[in-house]
């Protein structure tokens, strides 16, 4: 298209446009250098080059807190936002330039994981806000300090170094943390601490906190472990029962884990070791008192001094309390005597007895109750074998069921007495070593053993005064349900008659049908192992048939066998 040789004003304009545009292209946007022409009203008049200047606030030039150091002169660095405004004047920032200088260099520091310095100077929501060199950037508050901080200001406006977490320069976003320069800090002279201690050193700390396990003791910058039971020999329930929080105390450097910076402590080390010597100190079978400290299911821990523990097992608590646990026997804090069984110092365990530092009842009950010995007691309990008696010195004795009554079985005799029941016995054998009396209740029954001596012995009998197949008159001393105590005579040999031997009918068989004292005829059938007999009236009566069917014939010879037994009771009662 052809230009004319005069040009309108819409020509001039479009040059002018195109001028302009080349000074936008090159300053817009762009972070120049100017002069200081002059200071109005708290505002700096700057030439940066271009056809107008430009005005910014004085306090862009100040450091928070401070007052801006500027004269008319000085070169400065400002941000050129627009060339001109629709005053003519040019747009100029100087917190815009010193961010994007600032950006730049921290972008580079960020990369590189460096610190960078800064200083607080507002309170937001959640944190603070902090200046480094003209880029605002956030402080979380768990960031401000390894502990919480309640007050901030004596750290506001003051420079000091922080670690850049995160930061997006599109957003215009900067995280930074004053908490990590302090950790690394610390690592640094845990490290440096750590290098200059060493296991078996003594020092001197800080209690800092304590928990149910230990303690925390400050050595100085770094902190050890100070373990419950590393504070004292003796047995310590908890830790704030020998030291408090503030506490000064002196402890040795048990072990140190230079990976972990973990630090072991102990109070202990420092004592004398009471277990040195201790074998000496306590002989096998020596009586001591001791304070009892702890109850388990397995037994209770005796102190016998200070740091000085010895178990006294369940088995070891008592005679005559077995499967019981130690807290019915014991209690916690009381004062007991305990004999020695056994001392390991190397493994640092003492084994003692609580029923050894006690007479035996066992052998004082021999001592007192030689064999033959009557006595009474009341029945503890019954068992398939026997029944168990109490007796004197808090110990039992047991009757076997063989050993109850004359003449019934063994069942029979165990249901002739119940739990509770008050009984007399005679000592038979006392084992002080197996713990074990033996009693016999049936050796105290009327025409026993002893009572039999008395009368003429025959060979058949073996000193019963009765032989075996003999017929005699008995009484009924006792009716029981398993049969009839009965007697020889008025004052001969005792013995008993089963319910099975009462008749040959079912009938017969019955014990109710006969009263005490009533008399009649029985058959002597045998011995039991202490010579007392045995009668039968069902024996009696199978031999008197035989006899009478010898003598009078039999069912063939034409006479029945009721006819038989009437002749022969005939003969007998004549």
């Amino acid at each position: 298209m052809a230009t004319s040789a005069n040009p309108t004003r819409d020509d001039f304009a479009a040059l002018l446009n195109e001028t302009l545009g080349g000074e936008n292209e090159g300053f817009e946007g762009r972070v120049v250098k100017g002069t200081v022409t002059a200071i109005e009203n708290d505002m700096a008049v700057i030439d940066v080059g271009l056809k107008s200047e430009g005005r910014v606030a004085l306090r862009e030039f100040a450091a928070p807190g401070q007052k801006a150091d500027l004269k008319v002169g000085d070169e400065v660095e400002v941000y050129v936002d627009r060339v001109e405004n629709h005053q003519g004047e040019a747009m100029l920032s100087r917190d815009r330039a010193r961010r994007e200088a600032a950006w730049d260099k921290l972008e580079a520091e960020f990369n590189e994981s460096a610190r960078v310095e800064g200083v607080i100077f507002g309170r937001v929501k959640g944190g603070f806000t902090v200046d480094l060199n003209g880029a605002v950037a956030f402080l979380p508050g768990s960031q401000v300090d390894i502990r919480p901080v309640r007050d901030v200001g004596p750290l506001m406006d003051i420079p000091q170094p922080f670690q850049i977490l995160k930061m997006d320069r599109r957003r215009g976003n900067i995280v930074v943390s004053r908490r990590a320069i302090l950790e690394e800090t610390r690592a640094e002279q845990r490290s440096g601490l750590i290098l200059s201690l060493t296991e078996g050193q003594v020092i001197e700390g800080v209690v800092k906190n304590i928990t149910d396990y230990g303690a925390f003791v400050d050595l100085g910058g770094i902190d050890g472990l100070l373990h419950v039971t590393d504070l004292s020999y003796k047995r310590v329930g908890h830790p704030s029962e020998m030291i408090n929080i503030g506490d000064t105390v002196k402890v040795q450097i048990i072990r140190i884990n230079k990976d972990t910076q973990r630090i072991s402590l102990g109070m202990k080390q420092l004592e004398s070791d009471p277990w040195e010597g201790a074998a000496a100190k306590y002989p096998l079978e020596g009586v001591f008192t001791g304070r009892v400290t702890n109850i388990t299911e397995y037994g209770a821990f005796v102190e016998l001094e200070p740091g000085i523990e010895g178990l006294v097992h369940v088995s070891e608590m008592s005679w005559t309390k077995k499967n019981v646990h130690p807290g019915k026997i014991v209690s916690t804090s009381q004062e007991v005597e305990v004999s020695i069984l056994e001392v390991d110092e190397e493994k640092r365990r003492i084994s003692l007895g609580l029923k050894q530092a006690q007479a035996n009842p066992w052998a004082a009950f021999a001592e007192t109750h030689p064999v033959g010995t009557e006595v009474e007691g009341e029945v503890k309990n019954s068992t398939e074998f026997g029944l168990f008696i109490g007796l004197d010195g808090d110990v039992d004795g047991m009757v076997h069921m063989s050993d109850i009554s004359w003449g019934a079985s063994g069942e029979e005799a165990l249901n002739l007495h119940h739990k509770g029941e008050t009984v007399k016995a005679v000592v038979l054998d006392v084992d002080v070593e197996k713990e074990r009396i033996s009693l016999g209740m049936k050796q105290l029954e009327r025409g026993g053993v002893a009572a039999a001596g008395t009368t003429s012995a025959k060979s058949a009998g073996g000193g019963s005064g009765v032989g075996k197949n003999e017929i005699v008159t008995v009484t009924v001393l006792d009716v029981r349900d398993g049969g009839l105590e009965v007697q020889v005579g008025d004052d001969g040999v005792t013995g008993f008659i089963k319910r099975t031997d009462l008749g040959r009918d079912r009938d017969e068989q019955r014990p109710e049908r006969f009263q005490a004292g009533q008399k009649f005829d029985a058959m002597v059938i045998g011995f039991d192992r202490s010579k007392k007999p045995n009668f039968s009236i069902k024996a009696m009566q199978i031999a008197e048939e035989k006899q009478a069917v010898a003598q009078y014939g039999s069912s063939d010879s034409g006479a029945s066998l009721g006819d038989i037994l009437g002749e022969a009771l005939k003969q007998k009662n004549s």
